[in-house]
């Protein structure tokens, strides 16, 4: 399902080591979509958390967990560790296409064409986390997580261009928790839905 190579697993099992705590396993999964491709999580969580769904790969003494919702996106995949003068780091090698979803591929294209780089002059920038039923579900980080504006950029700003570029998007629904933005005076509009309904 997914390989880890023995540099990561030694770096993985010695940062497991200095947590000072016994049976933990390493979260793995896919957080979001990015221009620079998928945007993974990598965390130490208890093994007593691991869900009924989750997919458990054993490598040697390490235990990863991936949720089922990331499953189809990180098959094949490889994890490795790589230290090149003092630049360190884990680096994931993934197969995978961004989206399988021509929709969510629309989405993507206008994010990273036009919404990011625009945002991207505040310190900001959106993510696409899915599309369901016509729906995108964006989250929005950097300076625009908490920001006062957010709702306004998302309504005025993002929805609109979307939605102008992918007309089959019915709504751009905003999954962010911008009570832990650097800005944390966000307040979603009333009911926090999209007014273009869906």
């Amino acid at each position: 399902m997914i390989s880890v190579t023995d540099v990561a697993r030694g770096k993985i099992l010695e940062l497991m080591a200095a947590q000072g705590k016994d049976g933990l396993a390493l979260r793995f999964g896919v957080r979001g979509r990015g221009a620079g491709g998928f945007v993974y999580q990598l965390a130490f969580v208890d093994r007593a958390e691991r869900a009924p769904d989750d997919v458990a790969v054993e490598s040697g003494a390490l235990l990863v967990l991936v949720d089922a919702e990331s499953v189809s996106s990180v098959t094949g995949a490889t994890i490795d560790y790589v230290d090149q003068g003092g630049d360190a780091g884990f680096k994931i090698d993934n197969p995978n296409p961004l989206w399988a979803d021509p929709v969510a591929l629309d989405v993507q294209r206008v994010l990273d064409e036009d919404i990011n780089p625009a945002v991207a002059s505040h310190g900001g920038f959106v993510t696409l986390l899915d599309v369901k039923d016509g729906v995108a579900y964006v989250q929005l980080g950097g300076g625009c997580q908490g920001c006062g504006m957010a709702d306004v950029t998302l309504k005025q700003g993002i929805e609109t261009r979307i939605r102008e570029r992918v007309p089959t998007i019915a709504g751009v629904v905003d999954s962010t928790d911008h009570a832990g933005g650097t800005n944390p005076y966000f307040r979603p509009a009333k009911g926090g839905r999209s007014p273009y309904g869906g």
